[in-house]
């Protein structure tokens, strides 16, 4: 009888064993069967596309908001603009700034939604349609991509100026260097990110709606409709915020752009006295400018960014369950 026992107690202990699985559970996936730097190669190919496919109608929102105060905010409007860009400059004038961008784009959209995937999985705590821990996540995202993207966007911004005095990026970061020293890059970040935070959390917490609310109209063809979906859903979340946070987006135009083709300067980077003086110069319709062409960008922007994410999110999946059946 000992014996039995000492036999089939080794035995019995041995069949259920899962901390043998845990080590390479841990570390062959992190969030959604990915690593880490999967989600930023997959967030910076989304962001490059994005800003590059969108480019020209940025130009025309940027214009639209630094348009001196000899003009009422009404009275100049998206044709007028493009018509003014296309005669003067030529389709040329609608890309100047693009190298910029370029530049900053991808490695915030690669800190932008590796930030947002690690901190969704960790506030969501295992409920994929938790909309608080989605908008939580996407603020911490914003915060931390501005300061990424923020110096790259100003120089953009003042070269997308009607009769920019730079030559190009590199001549646009020298100059700013020698003359106004390397705050100026960072002049409007409390602006941007005030105005950011409320934008993505809005924008995913809308998507992630919007998508789960798409899949459960046809969920039976939800694999063959996924980036219809995707794009859908970023189009309508991106319109959205896009809406909403237009002024504030007008007063980081003008911080950006203090100084230079007669735009005004501003003693502080205080964001309630640049917008008592957009609303004493150009009445409340000043906060407003800009927010067609705003919303014409980030409806497309969000779907081409958000369907370029999740298709390369997919191919890593791919990839990765290729290589754990051969390992």
């Amino acid at each position: 009888m000992a014996t039995t026992t000492t036999d089939a107690s080794p035995k019995f202990r041995h069949v259920p064993q899962p901390s043998d699985y845990r080590p390479e559970i841990t570390v062959n996936s992190s969030h959604d069967g990915l690593e880490f730097w999967q989600f930023m190669i997959a967030g910076s190919i989304a962001g490059s596309v994005e800003h590059m496919a969108m480019f020209p109608v940025d130009t025309l929102k940027t214009r639209m908001q630094v348009i001196g105060g000899s003009y009422p905010a009404p009275s100049i409007g998206l044709r007028q603009v493009l018509g003014s860009i296309l005669k003067m400059e030529g389709p040329a004038g609608l890309y100047r700034g693009i190298a910029a961008m370029g530049l900053g784009a991808g490695p915030s959209h690669a800190v932008y939604f590796s930030v947002y995937e690690l901190c969704k999985d960790f506030f969501s705590a295992g409920n994929p349609n938790n909309s608080a821990a989605h908008a939580v996540s996407g603020v911490f995202a914003t915060v931390a991509s501005d300061a990424v993207i923020t110096p790259m966007d100003m120089v953009k911004q003042r070269l997308q100026l009607k009769s920019s005095p730079y030559k190009g990026v590199m001549d646009c970061v020298k100059r700013v260097l020698m003359e106004e020293g390397i705050q100026a890059f960072y002049a409007s970040y409390r602006t941007t990110v005030v105005m950011n935070a409320p934008f993505t959390a809005v924008h995913f917490a809308t998507y992630e709606a919007a998508k789960r609310g798409l899949m459960e109209v046809s969920p039976e063809n939800a694999d063959d409709e996924n980036l219809v979906v995707h794009a859908t859903a970023g189009a309508v979340a991106g319109a959205l915020a896009a809406a909403v946070t237009t002024p504030l987006d007008v007063v980081k135009t003008q911080l950006q752009c203090q100084g230079v083709c007669g735009c005004d300067r501003f003693s502080s980077g205080s964001i309630r006295d640049v917008l008592e003086t957009i609303v004493k110069k150009d009445g409340y319709g000043g906060l407003m400018r800009g927010w067609i062409p705003r919303m014409l960008f980030h409806a497309p922007a969000a779907a081409i960014c958000w369907s370029t994410y999740e298709a390369a999110k997919a191919f890593f999946e791919e990839q990765n369950g290729r290589s754990n059946l051969v390992n």
